[in-house]
């Protein structure tokens, strides 16, 4: 007969998990504040005027040979 052992679950798991359960909207303040931030629309043709534009750089930089 086997004997039944619980998962382990790590102490930070719990601790998102009670976070989770204290404040049920706060995926939806996570998400709200990386649109703020970081989703923003890309202007494809200025990225490749950028990629351009690199100049290529020596492996160790600080070669002044």
């Amino acid at each position: 007969m086997p004997l039944a052992v619980k998962p382990y679950v790590s102490e930070a798991t719990r601790f998102l998990q009670s976070l989770r359960i204290q404040d049920p909207e706060l995926e939806a303040k996570q998400k709200q504040g990386r649109a703020l931030l970081w989703d923003k629309p890309q202007d494809f043709e200025l990225c490749q005027a950028f990629d351009a534009a690199k100049v290529p750089q020596k492996p160790y930089v600080y070669d002044t040979e």
